[in-house]
């Protein structure tokens, strides 16, 4: 076997060609002897095809954005200028537009079932978290948004809110309800979503708000008594750049749009709800109100691929449609560059259903949570933290985020544990 290789290699390194020199010899000098020897040299066998990503031990919460930043974008900025273009050249070029549904005004077919069945879901999942905080404590902060469920509070300093640096930032706990558990997210109701598809800042007090969920699925196909809306038989089409509808309209006026805002919840009258009386039951609860919560979720996500749904990129303000609201309603830092209106962007699923995040408590039964252990607890929706101290089964896709592969040391070993 010839070392002129190796000599070469040691030789580059001594020089100071660099250690990227020397690899480069040493990589050929190991291929010269595989094949003077005519075997392949004993060792692990590298391929050009990527490995299978491991699964994470546990997964952390993305951090807060810092104040005044802007809601990063569901899709790249340059992808959205490319259709923008695109559709500027079509308007220009065709004289006549055939759009598809739901653009033209029609309904998804295959959408309007899921559309019944998320609305049936969301009121399963108020019916059960009511149902359930009969049984199950939930608490929150008096200063700041901060839940907590369990039988106590917990005892970590992470209070933000007002004179919290006087209380050492402990929380003020209270009792909480159904909102603290399920975020309701709030936007205008459409009667025309082509047609009309903003709503004016002068009209803000005329047109009721429902909740998004239950928008989502009107405009899905969910035909609902209290909230009409105008369902089109024939097409919308676009020319000359402009939408034409050859369909007569029916003339309505805003101020006939009374609608409740507690309209989807008249399934559930919280003073009548039926109370649980054994363990057994609770624990099928949790299981009904934790599936119906991930069907929500799904069906959900499937509707949005075809109906859009705008976010504010500075505020939680939702609006279901093509296009988002004129109402100068925005509280986020430097509106007032923007006249107090929203700087509207795609919304994902977390913006039309927000998970609220809180502490993991492994024992319910036990000890409150402390400072001293934070770093060994992990964080899970509400909703699923509700559900898995009524007795269901951790979702495998919250394990991680909950960690409960960590083991918890006693508080007299926090100081010795790395």
């Amino acid at each position: 076997m010839s070392l002129r290789p190796l000599l070469k290699a040691s030789a580059a390194f001594r020089n100071g060609h660099g250690l990227r020199k020397a690899i480069q010899c040493n990589s050929f000098s190991t291929f010269a002897s595989s094949q003077i020897l005519g075997k392949e040299l004993d060792g692990p066998s590298y391929s050009s095809k990527p490995s299978e990503p491991l699964s994470p031990k546990h997964v952390d919460l993305p951090e807060p954005l810092p104040k005044g930043q802007r809601k990063p974008l569901p899709t790249p900025l340059k992808v959205l200028i490319r259709r923008a273009k695109e559709e500027k050249t079509l308007n220009r070029e065709a004289e006549q537009r055939v759009l598809h549904p739901p653009e033209n005004g029609l309904l998804v077919p295959e959408l309007i079932k899921v559309s019944h069945e998320v609305y049936q879901a969301s009121i399963t999942v108020r019916l059960g978290v009511s149902k359930l905080l009969n049984v199950l404590s939930v608490h929150t902060c008096r200063f700041c948004p901060e839940v907590h469920i369990g039988r106590l509070g917990h005892e970590l300093r992470n209070c933000k809110g007002p004179k919290s640096g006087s209380r050492n930032a402990l929380h003020v706990w209270i009792r909480g309800s159904v909102d603290h558990v399920v975020d309701p997210i709030d936007c205008f109701h459409l009667y025309d979503r082509v047609g009309n598809p903003r709503v004016s800042h002068n009209d803000m007090h005329q047109i009721p708000r429902i909740p998004a969920i239950v928008e989502l699925c009107i405009q899905a196909g969910l035909d609902l008594k209290e909230c009409p809306t105008r369902r089109r038989v024939h097409p919308v089409y676009i020319v000359a750049g402009q939408i034409t509808d050859f369909e007569p309209s029916t003339p309505y006026h805003v101020k006939d749009l009374q609608v409740s805002n507690d309209f989807c919840l008249k399934e559930l009258d919280l003073k009548e709800v039926s109370l649980l009386s054994n363990a057994q039951e609770i624990q099928q609860m949790g299981e009904t109100t934790l599936e119906a919560w991930e069907r929500m979720r799904v069906g959900a996500r499937e509707i949005m691929k075809k109906y859009p749904v705008k976010t504010c990129g500075y505020c939680p303000e939702v609006q279901v449609g093509p296009k988002g609201h004129k109402v100068r309603m925005c509280k986020a830092p430097k509106h007032q560059f923007r006249d107090g209106q929203h700087a509207w962007q795609e919304a994902t699923l977390d913006d039309l259903i927000p998970p609220i995040y809180v502490w993991h408590v492994r024992y319910p039964n036990g000890t409150t949570l402390k400072n001293e252990l934070r770093k060994y607890y992990g964080k899970a929706p509400a909703l699923v933290e509700l559900c898995v101290q009524a007795g269901a089964p951790v979702p495998k896709e919250y394990e991680s985020m909950m960690r409960l592969d960590v083991a918890m040391p006693a508080l007299e070993e926090a100081d010795i544990v790395a």
